[in-house]
């Protein structure tokens, strides 16, 4: 059945508050430009705000002593707002795990203020690990909030195709790309081989933005604007057009209204969501819709049958 969820990407420049300050001076300043930029997209009532990478960095020659004066301040404020909104945030920025390491990490402040979930970037930049100091990441977990299954990355992370690949079998319904570069086509990749939507929060003057499970950018940032908020079905499966013509037809015939089908062109793949309550699964099911990823499997155990034929031949 329809799964509307409103999500929310804002991008955060470093800040500067002012030479002369201490840094925990600093962070409450920072904390509360946060919370203004949040106050853009609160209007639209969003599920989630996502935003960009080291969204509370101050430009300082001593980063680290900032972070430790900083401590969880500037989350405790975002939680305050999640928690008075009703609304998820992901903040990413520095922190220090309870073993006394230091991540960049992503963290899901839930509707109630508590995070409820962690990913500690798994591919830092040699700078941030030899200049910073900062720890890699040893996991890709998905985490499983009220309003779907979510996987997160950031930054240098979208550079590598065996993180892409343990989250694309994972099945999350959305990816949060949290970032200070853009990364181009690789957020329609990520969002296409995960059949997920990708909500990308990436630092100014790159633009934020919503991608498709069929990688199609529905939605961005501009250059007057630094944020974007976009109501998204999360019902959806992802089909190919081979074989599958007539019952595509059928499963409008059937629904109507009640189902999209979206074809961005070029790709030969279509994205299905239910508008009623009826499941996207179900629907395809009923009519015999070959899913992407199966239609795949069955192209490649074809392909190894012919080619066992041959060899046999």
């Amino acid at each position: 059945m329809a799964r509307w969820v409103t999500v929310s990407a804002v991008s955060a420049p470093a800040w500067n508050p002012g030479p002369d300050l201490d840094a925990a001076r600093a962070a409450e300043l920072i904390a509360d430009g946060l919370v203004r930029r949040l106050a853009a997209v609160l209007p639209d009532r969003p599920d989630l705000v996502l935003l960009s990478e080291y969204c509370d960095e101050w430009v300082t020659d001593a980063p680290m002593d900032y972070y430790r004066a900083r401590g969880d301040r500037v989350r405790d404020r975002l939680a305050e707002v999640a928690r008075e909104h009703g609304c998820h945030i992901g903040y990413s920025a520095v922190r220090q795990a309870a073993d006394g390491r230091w991540h960049n990490s992503l963290q899901l402040i839930d509707r109630t203020g508590a995070v409820g979930g962690t990913y500690d970037k798994f591919h830092l930049t040699i700078g941030e690990h030899d200049e910073l100091g900062l720890t890699h990441g040893d996991a890709a977990p998905v985490f499983d909030l009220d309003i779907g299954r979510v996987a997160c990355v950031i930054c240098f992370d979208l550079n590598f195709d065996q993180l892409r690949e343990r989250y694309a079998a994972a099945r999350p319904d959305l990816v949060l790309f949290s970032s200070m570069f853009h990364g181009s086509f690789l957020q329609t990749q990520w969002a296409y081989s995960s059949r997920a939507w990708l909500v990308a929060a990436v630092r100014p003057p790159a633009p934020c933005g919503i991608v498709s499970p069929v990688g199609e950018p529905v939605a961005a940032s501009t250059n007057y604007v630094d944020h974007v908020t976009h109501r998204i079905n999360l019902d959806r499966v992802v089909a190919h057009l081979d074989f599958n013509s007539d019952r595509l037809a059928e499963l409008k015939r059937r629904y109507g209204r009640g189902v999209r089908i979206h074809d961005p062109g070029l790709l030969g793949s279509v994205l299905v969501t239910s508008e009623c309550d009826v499941p996207a699964e179900e629907m395809a099911a009923e009519v015999g819709l070959e899913l992407l990823d199966d239609y795949l499997t069955r192209c490649r155990s074809h392909r190894d049958a012919a080619s066992a034929r041959q060899s046999n031949g």
